[in-house]
């Protein structure tokens, strides 16, 4: 058996019960962007461009146009700037600091924020595995679309980093958007020097440069 299949219809997946976790207000998340390049993004911006062929979760229309849908993607509780480093800098392995201005910022929510949890157990009620953290893109983005068109209460995913050895991260779809703080609890740029030294201990871990 494919250990992840297409997903089942929207009507079907209704029927299954969802495993929820509820992020409390006052969770505090973790995320790098990028300030500068060609499309410079914000703390708090949700992409509205997509789906993108390296985003797993990408829950947008296709073709890849600019959309109401739009998508965040963060990391939260067990190593959370980890993960960031670990996930954003995935296809080229190094960290490049000053290469489209890469900002490291942290947030608080401001109210609860229900998510459904492919870490566990629902993966596999629906007729997957586990393997939805994990496995080819494109059949992960069909995933998504699904789950949000099926669970309209749902603000995202939290799933498994598949590059930070299964450590929380989540997928928030602009839903979200309500319970993101009107400013971040912190923003420094990856350049910043207070950030070297543990970079470089990020980086040495991962296995990636740093430049």
């Amino acid at each position: 058996m494919v250990k992840l299949p297409d997903p089942p219809s929207v009507a079907d997946m209704r029927d299954i019960r969802p495993d929820v976790e509820v992020l409390p207000a006052g969770a505090r998340l973790y995320r790098i962007y990028f300030r500068g390049g060609e499309h410079p993004g914000g703390w708090n911006r949700f992409r509205g461009f997509g789906p993108l062929p390296s985003a797993r979760f990408d829950h947008h229309s296709e073709p890849p146009k600019v959309q109401e849908r739009a998508i965040l993607y963060a990391a939260v509780w067990e190593d959370p700037i980890v993960t960031c480093v670990a996930e954003t800098f995935q296809e080229t392995r190094l960290v490049d600091t000053r290469l489209r201005d890469p900002q490291l910022a942290a947030f608080s929510l401001t109210e609860d924020m229900p998510l459904l949890d492919l870490r566990g157990r629902w993966p596999t009620r629906a007729g997957a595995s586990t393997n939805i953290n994990s496995g080819p893109r494109p059949r992960c983005r069909r995933w998504s679309r699904a789950i949000y068109k099926a669970y309209p209460n749902i603000s995202g995913l939290l799933y498994a980093s598949s590059m930070n050895g299964n450590r929380p991260a989540v997928a928030l779809y602009e839903r979200a958007a309500s319970a993101l703080p009107v400013a971040p609890d912190s923003n420094r740029s990856l350049s910043d020097a207070a950030l070297l030294l543990p970079l470089d201990r990020i980086a040495s871990s991962l296995g990636y440069d740093l430049v």
